[in-house]
């Protein structure tokens, strides 16, 4: 089952590197901005993480009884996807308006659910997105028609556009986190944070769009919810112009 996070909060941004003019991975590797967000707390001692990506240290002290860990994030690695895959995601996604469209990005999560494994993300002619999640070599839309994620839900100043983002379980104690958005020529730089840590991710960025993956652990708490993602946005300058996590967002648009 998805979960759709609640929008609220953060936005920065990590400038990444383009081929084709299609973005096709992103690192993962936190950046070093200095950002006014509260520390993370402190996590107790938890029994080793059942997610592949990290690990943790269990509880040594005899007859304790071990505290579930913390949710973490594990890694925000992304891979390309070929452009042929990409073509064969947006027609089973789009149908017969594919060949409308041009992918900006196309990305493996570090993690794939039983229906997600990454996202593709694709502009018309008139500056219309569509996000397609990918599960292999298919395509889906959360929303109906593709397009209505624009203009339907603008951060603060109108510098950064939400399309549709959401939470879901890959596998015992791990979860994948994924989204997306637009972002207007003010914004270099996009990055995400998630919850109660200040540590922010570079997001994948191209053609005016940028999306961001995740794999989070939610250690051995099966019902642990997975933090809340949050925007960040800076400009050319490294000033953080746009935070999700304490600017509202704004009306949609739509009727």
């Amino acid at each position: 089952m998805r979960i759709r996070p609640i929008m609220i909060i953060t936005a920065t941004a990590a400038a990444i590197a383009t081929a084709g003019g299609m973005a096709t991975a992103a690192t993962g590797t936190p950046t070093a901005t200095p950002t006014a967000q509260s520390k993370p707390a402190a996590a107790p001692a938890a029994p080793a993480a059942p997610a592949a990506p990290a690990s943790g240290s269990g509880s040594a002290a005899t007859g304790a009884t071990a505290t579930p860990a913390a949710s973490t994030v594990t890694s925000t690695t992304t891979t390309p996807i070929d452009a042929g895959t990409v073509a064969g995601i947006l027609a089973s996604c789009l149908g017969s308006e594919a060949s409308q469209y041009q992918a900006v990005i196309g990305v493996r999560a570090p993690v794939a659910s039983s229906d997600t494994d990454g996202v593709v993300i694709a502009v018309d002619s008139a500056g219309q997105y569509v996000q397609c999640e990918s599960k292999g070599d298919k395509g889906t839309s959360m929303s109906s028609p593709a397009t209505f994620i624009n203009d339907r839900l603008w951060g603060t100043g109108h510098l950064v556009e939400f399309f549709d983002s959401f939470s879901t379980p890959a596998g015992a104690g791990q979860v994948l986190s994924l989204g997306a958005g637009h972002y207007t020529a003010d914004v270099a730089k996009v990055t995400i944070s998630y919850g109660d840590d200040a540590t922010e991710y570079p997001a994948v960025m191209a053609g005016g769009a940028f999306a961001y993956t995740a794999a989070i652990s939610t250690g051995s708490d099966a019902n642990a919810f997975p933090p809340a993602p949050y925007v960040h946005a800076y400009n050319a300058d490294g000033k953080e112009i746009y935070n999700q996590k304490t600017q509202p967002t704004v009306k949609n648009t739509h009727p």
